[in-house]
């Protein structure tokens, strides 16, 4: 019965030491901003890579180029080819961030006149009906620049739930185990005494 008992301590113990290796999972995403590739590199638990080196890969494996995270742990980064890319820092003690981005996740250009006339192909309609222009290329530029900064917490925070959610699960996991094995030893109990 020690034996189960200290058998039953040992795999609690590795349970709960699965549970700290998951506070420091490493989180990597990348999105399109504009026609440039957008990313963020950190830990789940709010801790970002700042300053840190990230290296570019084209589908092959070919190391294309290489950037550093802002004290954020943002990223720009503006494609120099059309393939599929890869990204990989290494934030130490093991810690590997990779994300992937495709290219097909880019909006599709403008056509070259609609660049050209300096406006967007919708006029919008002002006060009393009348047609003003639309928003030009670079004050759509300004727009998208105060968006991606507004969503950029929200991407952080969306990220720290889903952490706290993943870990609730693992706790309750683990607490479903220890009432588990406190149900068995408690009949295997029963059962020496009643043999007793």
């Amino acid at each position: 019965m020690a034996k189960r008992l200290m058998t039953g301590l040992a795999l609690g113990m590795l349970l709960l030491g699965t549970d700290a290796a998951q506070a420091h999972k490493v989180i990597a995403s990348v999105f399109p901003s504009g026609q440039n590739i957008e990313g963020e590199i950190g830990f789940s638990n709010g801790v970002m890579a700042n300053n840190t080196l990230v290296e570019v890969f084209d589908p092959e494996g070919n190391k294309i180029d290489e950037i550093t995270t802002d004290a954020d742990g943002f990223f720009v980064y503006t494609p120099s080819q059309k393939v599929d890319l890869r990204f990989r820092a290494d934030l130490g003690a093991g810690h590997i961030a990779e994300a992937t981005f495709a290219i097909s996740d880019f909006a599709p250009e403008k056509p070259a006149a609609q660049e050209a006339s300096g406006q967007t192909s919708i006029p919008s309609v002002g006060a009393g009906g009348m047609i003003t222009p639309a928003i030009t290329p670079e004050q759509e530029q300004i727009i998208a620049a105060i968006v991606r900064d507004e969503i950029r917490p929200l991407r952080r925070e969306i990220m720290a739930y889903k952490e706290k959610n993943d870990l609730q699960s693992i706790l309750g996991g683990i607490g479903y185990i220890f009432g588990a094995f406190g149900i068995i030893y408690y009949i295997a109990a029963r059962r020496l005494r009643a043999k007793a």
